[in-house]
């Protein structure tokens, strides 16, 4: 049967497709397939080059030598070499040669996360001025070149590379709002918890970066890796700038159908929002917006002290060498991200069969993300030694925490989907500030040594925010549209809830997963 031919009421001129090499490599591809691809792949590459440095400063810095003197009952692998090393000298497996502190390692790495959080209310007010394409390009462009610029600057003078850092950390933090204000204009909300799964690139770009950070520190040496990560940054932003596009309005190549589709199935539309005056206020004292970013404070904290302290833990209590200890780090990660497809694409089917509410589904996800991890974090402070189910349990813990993109992350779309992107930027200022307290918390209680005592009250702090931030959210959370969204009266919850329940027959969906790109 023909696929109905739909008119377009739209009066923006089309390019000669046929003379577009663009269009006619993806003129089949549908728009939203090409936008979730990218939005995956760019929060790859950007984790790629944020987190690089945490598995690198292991090899960059020369560590003192160390002598285990019978302590057993603190470091594991010491059990296992005990006979042959105790009271002997042990060196590390690969050797760093820049004399810098404890303490400048601390600023070198929560340099990155404190510009981090500065930048996000300036990602969302640039985002509603220019545009995702350019914000999000430029920042991933400044986030590479820095990359590249990391070697250099570590021979010449720490501070140097904490400027460069805190660059990247201010690119860095104006992808998260630029990315959210997209959603709004391009996803039909019964595909929006699907496509949140497209943010969890970010999984697939830390599961990598760590076991190949490790593979090349140990073959061609630590600046091996900046350059790595910076070239891929580079490439990424060519594709970026070929192939993205703000809004339907404005893509080339996009089909009559899926234009009206988009259009039919979003509450809003990309030049009527650029319009309207950011309500900071109503953002402000908003209690939906502070309960997601209260909520999710907690998870970060989970979530950092995992990639930051964790290799550290890795190396110094599991006794794990540097590329066996990048290949553990980097694993949990990328089960996470496959774990967030099936997570969102659950969220979406328990509201589309109409088994569970918009709101109810939020707050599963979001305890499952939260709480679950919480009480398995907690239980590693106890289990000592037992390295096989430690690496279990640290999986599993990983791989939930990812169950907040169909939870607490989707509803900044569902409660603001015109300001998507400056309600992201006001939570993350809250939630991202736990991206440097956790590692520096960490830092804190093991400032007297890496032992299993210290790394219990590490987790054990862990899992007491983890869960009590959660309690916000179950109290204070809604998936109603906010009155200060836009002029006119906001569509209701009901409204929400039919778009999602519509009969998809009537114009093709695009499942748009990376697995699953088949329409429905």
């Amino acid at each position: 049967m023909e696929e109905p031919v739909y008119k377009s009421d739209l009066s923006y001129p089309k390019p000669d497709q046929s003379k577009c090499l663009v269009y006619r490599i993806f003129g089949q591809v549908p728009a939203r397939l090409v936008l979730y691809m990218l939005s995956w792949s760019g929060f790859l590459v950007s984790f790629m080059m944020r987190t690089d440095i945490n598995m690198a400063i292991v090899a960059m810095v020369e560590e003192p030598e160390v002598k285990y003197l019978n302590q057993t009952d603190q470091y594991c692998y010491d059990v296992q070499l005990q006979q042959q090393n105790e009271g002997v000298t042990i060196k590390n497996d690969i050797h760093g040669t820049l004399q810098w502190s404890k303490e400048v390692q601390s600023y070198v790495l929560a340099s990155f996360y404190w510009a981090y959080i500065v930048s996000q209310v300036v990602g969302g007010l640039a985002t509603q001025k220019l545009g995702t394409k350019r914000v999000f390009g430029y920042a991933q462009l400044a986030t590479a070149m820095c990359s590249l610029c990391i070697p250099w600057a570590s021979e010449v003078h720490y501070s140097i590379v904490i400027i460069l850092r805190s660059v990247q950390g201010f690119a860095s933090g104006l992808t998260w709002p630029a990315m959210y204000a997209l959603v709004g204009h391009w996803i039909p909300v019964p595909e929006r918890s699907r496509f949140m799964s497209s943010f969890q690139g970010f999984s697939i770009g830390i599961g990598l970066t760590y076991p190949l950070c490790g593979f090349l520190i140990a073959n061609f040496g630590w600046r091996s890796v900046f350059y790595t990560t910076g070239s891929i940054g580079v490439v990424w932003c060519v594709i970026w700038y070929l192939l993205a596009f703000d809004s339907p309005e404005t893509h080339p190549r996009i089909s009559l159908s899926e234009q009206k589709y988009i259009k039919e199935n979003t509450v809003n539309t990309y030049e009527s929002s650029r319009k309207q005056k950011v309500p900071w206020t109503s953002i402000l004292t908003s209690k939906p917006a502070w309960a997601i970013g209260i909520t999710t404070f907690g998870r970060i904290w989970v979530h950092y002290t995992f990639i930051i302290p964790g290799p550290q833990y890795m190396k110094t209590i599991l006794g794990f060498s540097i590329e066996k200890n990048g290949l553990l780090s980097g694993a949990p990660f990328i089960c996470s991200y496959l774990a967030s497809v099936l997570f969102c694409y659950i969220a979406d089917k328990l509201v589309t069969k109409n088994w569970m509410s918009l709101i109810n589904v939020r707050k599963l996800f979001t305890a499952l993300s939260q709480v679950l991890p919480g009480v398995l974090v907690l239980s590693i402070s106890y289990l000592g030694c037992d390295i096989n189910v430690i690496l279990v349990v640290w999986f599993i813990a990983v791989t939930m925490i990812t169950a907040a993109y169909a939870g607490a992350m989707a509803n900044v779309v569902d409660i603001a989907p015109n300001f998507a992107g400056p309600v992201l930027a006001f939570a993350q200022t809250i939630h991202m500030s736990a991206s440097f307290l956790s590692p520096l918390a960490a830092g804190y209680m093991t400032k007297g040594g890496h032992t299993l005592t210290a790394w219990r009250n590490v987790f054990n702090v862990t899992s007491f925010v983890a869960i009590s931030t959660y309690i916000v959210y179950q109290i204070f959370g809604t998936d109603k549209i906010q009155s200060w969204n836009e002029c006119e009266p906001p569509s209701s919850t009901t409204e929400q809830e039919a778009m999602l329940k519509q009969n998809d027959t009537q114009v093709p969906v695009v499942v748009t997963t990376p697995t699953n790109s088949v329409a429905t």
